[in-house]
């Protein structure tokens, strides 16, 4: 196996018990050498890992070299969300003891991910820094810090973290440069971060291949610029302050961001044939959205939109044809039981699609009487597979599926997703929401089962 050799230290507890530990001759994984017990071990949650240490004497210390830690709280994120401040308090200060207690427990010299995820804020700066001085001096190759809630748009939250510039300055005592070498991801989620930051990590990290910023409240200018970039996939979304994002990387094979009201510039970008858009259509519109991609719209494979209401998406009309698009994805809001009918116009631009996704997220889910929109037969000859999310059963999601029906030559699968497509991830799901969804699964079967022909493979989910 590639990569480094661990070696655990002969006067701890378990290497001296494993001189002496013949086992079960049927346990032949604790035969294997250290080094790929660590490998095995790495794949783990840190709960699980640590669990492996009374297996045997054999493994008391072997969980402690894992090279992958990922301090997720898991459904600890959920409840701390929903508590009241003081409670909120007490889960953040369990929080920070046990990933306190792991590094002081940890012993690799190397580190292939690191990541934090939980509801922490400013109050908790000082501990975060510190975990990440740590990441950062034991070469990391992929950081993650998510301090996001399923909540952060249904309550006040605190001030944010803030990412430290002292760990970027070595003449005030931060990290080595040279520790940045083997980055290849980062990830910031709800994270404030400088653009002198971000342009740190381009110039000082020649293996990053990954970055994502998320949510983030004071980014006001940004450039993503360079020729030496080895930057594959770029995530530069809901960050409410930026008026300017310049980008220019060769290598650049991915792109999701959130238009702005100032200018997103895309240049140099060979590579790029996966885009995902998302924001507000009064801040993009169809011209504006058409000039960030003028550069890259021939060469994309993958464009996802992330929309507003359905009626924006008449304006995709004006979209010129997109020879080597091969997959589209269209989220829309569906307040009413309007026409969606209009996409099938910019589909049509599509020659070479063979794969559409629709999502839609309702108010009303309701089955509703609407005006059947008339449209003119297109024979799509290379699409596959439709997919379509939120389907509640009204007169124009039955249109839309229906059309796929008659007018895909080589229509293999039709999928269709009854499932509530909620806005906030905490929607519980009740036994009426229950009730509702397979209601309409039933409604589906009865009115699209008998039109798809045998050859179709129809999904209800």
């Amino acid at each position: 196996m590639g990569g480094k050799r661990v070696i655990i230290d002969s006067n701890s507890p378990a290497k001296k018990c494993a001189k002496i530990y013949l086992g079960d001759d049927d346990d032949r994984i604790s035969q294997l050498p250290d080094d790929i017990l660590v490998d095995i071990i790495s794949h783990l949650s840190l709960k699980e890992a640590a669990c492996t240490s009374v297996l045997s004497s054999r493994w008391v210390n072997l969980w402690k070299h894992t090279h992958s830690l990922n301090f997720e709280a898991g459904s600890g994120i959920d409840k701390i969300a929903m508590q009241l401040r003081n409670e909120r308090k007490g889960e953040r200060l369990k929080y920070i003891a046990w990933v306190n207690h792991i590094l002081q427990s940890h012993k690799s010299a190397t580190l292939k991910e690191f990541r934090i995820c939980f509801d922490l804020s400013k109050s908790s700066q000082k501990a975060i820094t510190k975990w990440l001085a740590y990441a950062f001096s034991r070469q990391v190759q992929r950081v993650e810090v998510d301090l996001s809630s399923n909540l952060d748009n249904r309550r006040a939250r605190p001030l944010r973290y803030s990412f430290p510039k002292e760990l970027l300055d070595q003449s005030s005592g931060g990290v080595v440069s040279s520790n940045f070498k083997s980055l290849k991801a980062l990830s910031l989620d709800r994270v404030n971060v400088s653009s002198e930051a971000i342009e740190f990590f381009l110039r000082n990290c020649p293996l990053l291949e990954q970055l994502t910023v998320h949510n983030e409240k004071e980014l006001s200018n940004l450039e993503v610029w360079g020729s030496s970039l080895v930057l594959k996939h770029l995530e530069i979304t809901d960050c409410d302050k930026l008026r300017s994002l310049k980008v220019s990387a060769p290598n650049l094979t991915s792109f999701k961001f959130s238009m702005l009201w100032g200018e997103v510039l895309l240049e140099n970008v060979p590579m790029l044939v996966d885009v995902s858009v998302s924001g507000a259509y009064s801040i993009y519109s169809d011209k504006k959205l058409l000039h960030t991609l003028s550069c890259c719209i021939f060469q994309l494979e993958i464009l996802t939109l992330l929309l507003g209401r359905p009626e924006e998406i008449i304006q995709l009309a004006e979209f010129p044809q997109m020879p080597k698009l091969k997959k589209l994805v269209v989220q829309c809001d569906s307040l009413h039981d309007r026409s969606i009918i209009a996409l099938t116009s910019f589909i049509s631009a599509c020659p070479y699609l063979e794969e559409f996704v629709l999502k839609l997220c309702a108010y009303v889910r309701k089955s509703l009487v609407g005006q059947i929109d008339k449209t003119k037969k297109f024979p799509h000859q290379h699409l596959k597979v439709v997919k379509f999310c939120g389907f509640y059963s009204r007169s124009s999601d039955v249109e839309l599926v229906e059309y796929f029906i008659g007018n895909c030559v080589v229509l293999e699968k039709v999928i269709v997703d009854c499932s509530y497509e909620s806005y906030f991830a905490d929607d519980p799901v009740t036994p009426f929401r229950l009730s509702v969804e397979q209601f309409t699964r039933d409604e589906v079967k009865q009115h699209l089962e008998a039109k798809v022909r045998r050859h179709i493979e129809l999904v209800i989910l």
